[in-house]
């Protein structure tokens, strides 16, 4: 099992969790395990949606149809090459 260091914790953390486990007949590092694993639970994911995805990538590119990746990467060329002249 892994251990975990929490460093810089604020006093008022440490009252608030020390209190915590207390109510739960705890101790400290039981509860903060309680509360870890609580907060990675996974939830099931969420359908996909290509409409979004279609959407999110259109944005990227100002609405307009993404260019063919041979030309985004002569593109970019063109900018690096401009950016070195500078």
């Amino acid at each position: 099992m892994a251990t975990l260091n929490i460093r810089k914790l604020p006093e008022e953390v440490r009252t608030k969790l020390r209190l915590r486990a207390a109510k739960a007949n705890r101790s400290m590092e039981a509860e903060a395990r309680a509360i870890l694993a609580e907060a990675v639970k996974r939830e099931p994911a969420p359908a996909f949606d290509a409409k979004a995805l279609q959407d999110f990538v259109a944005s990227l590119f100002g609405g307009k149809p993404p260019k063919l990746t041979d030309e985004l990467i002569a593109e970019r060329r063109r900018e690096a090459a401009r950016e070195r002249r500078r």
